[in-house]
């Protein structure tokens, strides 16, 4: 079975008979790993032709290489580049991973935390132009939709929605708010993005417990990244969401980034026994990303504890009792 079977059983509430599919957000130790950059937007500014296209083919063979090697089943590696690039992108990377990992892309046209440069005209806003402040996120989800529309033409199967809500310590709305400013919008979005076939996976850090039925009750597939560092134990959003809907993430990205290996090594026991592996609906995967100057061994200690652990009906090393 390919990461991208694996997936689809996932998304799709079911148990796969493998490891667990596995992907990261964003993933920038190509260099240290592969011996080059991953290809960004300012890397093509001037590069026309075939010389632009000969850069786009290289950056696909190297990501193709890197998720074989590291297991990925979701392509993430060209949100970087513009909308045309990406799409040409996708054409070079099926010629070296065929169809064994998911093409992605990140749309999201609802609205999350606005700057600190702003926050307070954005918060008041909210009451001095109520109406306005409504038809404004009408039009941004459907712009959201229309950039899908295309995405979906060019074989993208899943899409990412990266507006964040929440610190940690809650939502920058109240659950009220959300429910009138957020919660509709991102259920039309959602249910858009699935009547064009794309599986529709939203990410948000900080603290989403005050306002996680919402999110779950906007059909959405997927919920990542269920933070840690915002005390989100992925242990418990399962008890709250029940068996079916699609669990990423709660490997502590505080630990990966600056831990331990045993310590990280312990944080993905935790998610992989309580996301989980038994249950199915569950895609492993850091509480963030893998930035630059993260130690590749503490990510080796996450991948191992994913070997450790197998598939399901393994005999599992214990994991610990609580969230690390």
């Amino acid at each position: 079975m390919t990461p991208r079977q694996s997936l689809k059983i996932a998304l799709e509430g079911g148990r796969p008979p493998g490891l667990p599919p596995h992907f990261e957000l964003v993933y920038k130790r190509c260099e240290e790993f592969y011996g080059r950059r991953r290809l960004e937007r300012p890397d093509l500014e001037g590069i026309e032709g075939a010389d632009r296209d000969r850069l786009l083919r290289e950056n696909a063979r190297m990501w193709a290489e890197i998720y074989e090697r590291l297991d990925w089943a979701i392509c993430t590696g060209f949100w970087s580049l513009d909308i045309e690039d990406q799409i040409r992108s996708f054409d070079h990377f099926r010629e070296f991973a065929g169809d064994r990992v998911m093409l992605s892309a990140t749309i999201d046209g609802t609205v999350g935390i606005p700057s600190g440069r702003n926050m307070v005209e954005a918060a008041t806003s909210l009451f001095d132009n109520r109406t306005e402040e409504l038809d404004a996120r009408h039009q941004r989800v459907d712009e959201a939709i229309e950039r899908a529309e295309r995405f979906a033409g060019a074989g993208v199967e899943i899409v990412l929605m990266c507006a964040d809500y929440c610190f940690n310590d809650g939502p920058w709305l109240s659950p009220p708010m959300f429910a009138e400013f957020v919660t509709p919008f991102l259920a039309l979005q959602v249910e858009a993005f699935q009547e064009l076939g794309l599986y529709a996976a939203k990410h948000t850090d900080g603290d989403i417990m005050p306002v996680l039925d919402q999110l779950v009750g906007t059909g959405i597939d997927a919920l990542h990244s269920l933070d840690p560092m915002a005390g989100v134990d992925v242990r418990e959003v399962r008890r709250l969401v029940g068996p079916d809907l699609c669990l990423m993430g709660n490997v502590n990205c505080a630990l990966v980034h600056a831990g331990t290996p045993e310590e990280v090594y312990d944080s993905a026991l935790y998610c992989l026994e309580h996301g989980g592996v038994e249950n199915g609906a569950y895609v492993f995967c850091t509480s963030n990303c893998i930035f630059e100057g993260v130690p590749l061994e503490n990510y080796d200690a996450m991948l191992q504890a994913r070997k450790d652990f197998g598939p399901p009906g393994a005999d599992h090393p214990e994991a610990p009792e609580e969230m690390l």
